[in-house]
């Protein structure tokens, strides 16, 4: 792979889900595009923006995990959304299927 290439690959943002109860609505999983390449600080950005709607989940419920990085998203990808490096935005509760 050339060095052009694994910069198109490399991941430019993520697709977080966050375990969620927002607005008296039971536990589950709502999903955010996160612009940071970092997965760290992706998910903590994640979680940050969902604190705000609820109250997220302390500790693994039914074998999901709280917060967990689904996918990565390359520059090309985030271009095609209209993410900007460092936006959140949420995506919902339902997967997101693109």
């Amino acid at each position: 792979m050339s060095e052009t290439d694994s910069v198109k690959t490399a991941p430019a943002g993520w697709v977080i889900g966050v375990l969620l109860a927002a607005d008296g609505e039971p536990m589950q999983r709502h999903y955010y595009a996160v612009g940071h390449a970092d997965r760290a600080k992706a998910e903590w950005t994640a979680v940050d923006r969902a604190l705000s709607r609820g109250e997220v989940a302390a500790g693994p419920m039914a074998v999901a995990e709280p917060v967990e990085a689904l996918k990565r998203l390359t520059i090309a990808r985030m271009m095609a959304l209209g993410l900007a490096p460092g936006v959140v935005r949420e995506l919902g509760w339902r997967s997101p299927r693109r």
